[in-house]
């Protein structure tokens, strides 16, 4: 009779092997994808976690895995920056309000996980920086003058085979050689030096400067009654129509969009054809196309109708706010939900975040 007998020494092998398999399976699949804050608290998990977390690699691949925006960097003009996380679990930084750095700073733009900042002294140096990791770079000086709130736009893709950290950097700012036009200069950590692009745009007003957005290689910003586009691959420009004055720039489906409060809706347009000014007459095709036309839960957000304003828009997600109070969309699940209390947003800054561990 086998009864009450203990498992034999194959069964309690065969368990621990399905165990280490297990272990192994979300060590290397599913520890990549969890934001900076989750990790950080993992590395008590045991040893082996902790060396792997600690490791360059491991770094490296999870900002390739982890890129969905996780918080809002809130900034106003010479005020301290703040964090606002999308979700309590997915963000967090040791010192959202930067003091890591060497000055002060206004936080100008983000992508990926990095931070470009400009310091508050006289020289208006721009850094560079991960929040999480604390690590930062001082950039050399720029050869133009870019203004008191320059029109800049940080580009960081992470690559698969580039174990190097490179980024671009990029400004528009008021020619002051011809009237109504705009110069660029771009930043690339590649040659570690600014270069003032052959390009300029004329016939483009004045450019919004926290309005700049990049979607696949290409940066845009609004100005007064048009949409300025600059292609870093070819640097050339190009002015698109902008029918609907307000609103904001984001990135939809791999595609420039625009969201735009209608009523109680928020309505998504999405660039459907840039050189549409090109075809012929009679042509159906059109610049922009609706995508999307969303209603916040009224449970949450309450009888707020025409008094949206949105903050950020990507493929993930959507920030809004209305009445002191800062609300998210998410568009896979169609959830709303409410973030935190946010009174003043006049000329405030919100970029987006990614909670990842890229170093610099």
């Amino acid at each position: 009779m086998d009864r009450g007998k203990r498992p034999g020494r194959s069964l309690a092998a065969r368990n621990n092997q399905i165990y280490m398999d297990l272990k192994d399976i979300v060590r290397e699949h599913a520890l990549p994808f969890l934001p900076a804050k989750s990790l950080f608290r993992f590395t008590t998990v045991c040893r082996d976690w902790r060396l792997q977390i600690s490791s360059p690699f491991f770094a490296h691949n999870q900002s390739l895995s982890c890129r969905s925006t996780s918080g809002l960097f809130l900034q106003t003009p010479g005020g301290s920056p703040s964090l606002l996380p999308i979700g309590a679990n997915f963000c967090g930084v040791p010192d959202p309000f930067l003091r890591f750095l060497p000055e002060p700073v206004d936080i100008r733009s983000s992508s990926n996980g990095l931070l470009c900042c400009q310091g508050h002294g006289a020289d208006k140096a721009y850094y560079i920086c991960n929040p999480v990791t604390q690590q930062w770079k001082k950039l050399p000086k720029s050869n133009a003058n870019h203004g008191s709130d320059p029109a800049v736009v940080l580009l960081f893709d992470p690559s698969l085979l580039n174990f190097v950290v490179e980024y671009k950097i990029i400004c528009a700012f008021p020619s002051t050689d011809f009237d109504e036009a705009t110069e660029f200069e771009i930043y690339s950590s590649k040659e570690g030096s600014w270069e003032i692009a052959g390009e300029i745009c004329f016939g483009a007003r004045r450019v919004i400067p926290k309005s700049g957005v990049h979607v696949n290689g290409v940066v845009y910003w609004m100005t007064t009654g048009s949409i300025l586009a600059f292609d870093l691959t070819k640097e050339r420009s190009q002015l698109l129509q902008d029918y609907v004055a307000r609103g904001i720039l984001g990135a939809f489906s791999g595609k420039l969009c625009k969201a735009n409060v209608s009523g109680n809706s928020i309505i998504l347009y999405v660039l459907a054809n840039a050189h549409s000014n090109t075809m012929q007459m009679g042509s159906n095709t059109r610049m922009w196309s609706e995508k999307q036309q969303i209603v916040l839960d009224s449970k949450i957000v309450g009888d707020v109708a025409r008094d949206y304003s949105v903050l950020h828009v990507d493929g993930d997600i959507m920030v809004v706010h209305s009445r002191e109070r800062v609300y998210s969309y998410d568009f896979k699940s169609r959830a709303t939900k409410a973030m935190s209390n946010v009174s003043d947003i006049y000329n405030m800054r919100c970029l987006p975040y990614v909670n990842n561990l890229v170093s610099l």
